[in-house]
């Protein structure tokens, strides 16, 4: 009889298989023919293409940042600043190309961190399905929103991520004890608590420092955080993603480069260097996400200032004598 851990990958596999189906059937769908124009993308107009940047950018990118997730950085903030601050990414497609290109590398992450970190397995299992539910529900909205909402989303998550990063560095926030799971009242905030995370996901707001500050004040071991959130990723992301991908609400070039480097990069940093120092790192990137953050809500406030362009007069049918 398979034990719940091996259910659970079993479970992740699956996950993973559907996600890569649906996303190689949208790649067949918008293949271009040779000689046919490149069909149009929905609700996007000609200032949100896709930025061609020479694809080593790309795939540098997709390295470091799931390099330093799967230590622990986060992934989310990192890469949305680099997407706003370079340009690479239409911001009202930053939250799905998230989704759906650091699905596969997460599920590595999860595989590695649920294998060899001891914790509570029905814990494990309902904060899991409790995120997954969330990042379905906020999906299926985010994936509809206009570029202002999603700017303006995605600024107030970023100031919110940065203060927790920067909780996080100045200890603040309590160490946790020695559980690996818990029951009862806590149980159900625990449940409630990643459900929001979940759902927060879609909006480009990583689940790792909020995550391990929620695991700390329920009063489990720090460490059980990462299969929590590894797993909770593994499962949310492909679907979200595929919300996302069938509304082609995603940059698919960005997508296909953050996981084709980021797999090697996850068993690099999980099976060979497994923990660096990294202080300076977190305070740099608890300034950059501040500054993207600013950066977003900038936007969106020029986009609402900006006058609206009159529609040029209707020309009058009447034919003349």
């Amino acid at each position: 009889m398979l034990s719940v851990k091996a259910v659970l990958f079993v479970t992740l596999g699956l996950f993973a298989a559907v996600f890569v189906a649906v996303w190689a059937a949208s790649v067949r769908r918008t293949r271009r023919l040779p000689g046919q124009p490149e069909p149009p993308r929905p609700d996007a107009g000609a200032a949100e293409s896709e930025r061609h940047d020479p694809a080593p950018i790309l795939g540098v990118i997709g390295f470091v940042v799931n390099f330093f997730d799967t230590l622990g950085i986060g992934s989310f903030a990192t890469t949305t600043s680099i997407f706003k601050l370079r340009r690479l990414v239409p911001d009202r497609l930053i939250p799905g190309t998230l989704n759906v290109g650091l699905a596969l590398p997460t599920f590595a992450q999860a595989l590695i961190y649920i294998s060899v970190v001891e914790v509570d397995m029905r814990t494990l299992v309902l904060m899991i399905a409790a995120a997954v539910a969330g990042a379905w529900l906020g999906a299926g909205v985010v994936a509809g929103w206009p570029r202002r909402n999603i700017q303006i989303g995605m600024g107030v998550a970023l100031l919110l991520a940065a203060m927790l990063m920067l909780g996080t560095q100045l200890k603040l926030f309590p160490l946790g004890g020695d559980d690996l799971g818990v029951l009862g009242l806590r149980m159900a905030i625990a449940l409630a608590g990643n459900f929001a995370l979940g759902a927060l996901m879609t909006l480009g707001i990583g689940l790792y420092a909020p995550c391990m500050i929620l695991v700390s004040l329920l009063g489990m071991n720090p460490k059980v955080a990462f299969p929590i959130m590894m797993g909770s990723c593994a499962f949310l992301m492909p679907v979200g993603g595929i919300r996302f991908i069938r509304k082609q609400s995603f940059a698919p070039r960005a997508s296909l480069w953050l996981t084709l480097t980021g797999v090697p990069a996850v068993l690099v940093a999980g099976l060979i260097v497994k923990s660096l120092s990294l202080d300076v790192v977190r305070w740099l990137v608890v300034f950059v996400v501040v500054y993207t953050a600013g950066a977003m809500l900038w936007s969106a406030w020029t986009e609402r200032t900006r006058p609206v362009a009159q529609a040029a007069p209707a020309l009058d049918p009447t034919p003349l004598p």
